[in-house]
């Protein structure tokens, strides 16, 4: 017995055992739902991200570009995408002209995230496109699409989950969660679940 595990401490483990034990095997890791040529591509991926990717200067661009184009994603012109950006896999990247990821934003694309024309993802931004099924004693893996539309932007911290999809001009609030559904085109919402705040109107640069 360890000499630093209480006795109230070893009947909860003892409780806990007996319990996974009555509802049959204990389950051990999630096994992975990723084929071995999927894990060697980001294995890739992760080096070259290492290597020159995130030590590049901000203002380096042009050449994060030409890396994601590299490595399977769609790039469009102008794109600005920071050094700090996580991207899980690149080649379920699509990005639009002068559309934006700030930094340290976690592009977890196990399904494939599209950002449209001009629009702004920023820091700490979790776009997030797989889930596991609770309802499943083996948690399957489970992915939909994120797509972000035209001019819309995602606020700082904010997380969208699998098959989010964000309309065009449309804003999302700093730290807010939308977890499914859509964003309507041109309004604004926030809070977590995210709700509907407001219409978005332009005044200035229509």
């Amino acid at each position: 017995m360890n000499p630093l595990r209480s006795p109230k401490d070893a009947r909860n483990s003892a409780d806990a055992k007996s319990v996974r034990q009555a509802d049959g095997e204990e389950r051990g890791a999630i096994p992975s739902s990723h084929g071995l040529a999927d894990r060697l591509m980001r294995a890739a991926w992760g080096g070259v991200w290492l290597v020159a990717f995130r030590p590049t200067p901000r203002f380096c661009h042009g050449w994060r570009r030409w890396i994601l184009k590299r490595m399977g994603a769609k790039i469009g012109r102008g794109a600005a995408i920071h050094p700090s950006v996580q991207i899980w896999a690149p080649w379920n990247l699509e990005m639009g002209d002068f559309a934006a990821i700030g930094p340290h934003v976690d592009c977890y694309s196990v399904d494939k995230v599209t950002l449209g024309p001009g629009s702004v993802v920023s820091q700490y931004v979790h776009l997030c496109t797989a889930t596991h099924d609770y309802t499943s004693r083996d948690l399957p893996l489970r992915t939909a699409p994120i797509v972000v539309g035209k001019e819309a932007w995602i606020c700082t911290g904010a997380f969208l989950g699998p098959g989010v999809q964000v309309g065009e001009g449309a804003v999302v609030g700093a730290r807010s969660a939308v977890h499914k559904g859509a964003v309507k085109p041109w309004t604004v919402v926030g809070g977590n679940p995210a709700r509907f705040l407001k219409e978005r109107r332009l005044t200035v640069g229509e």
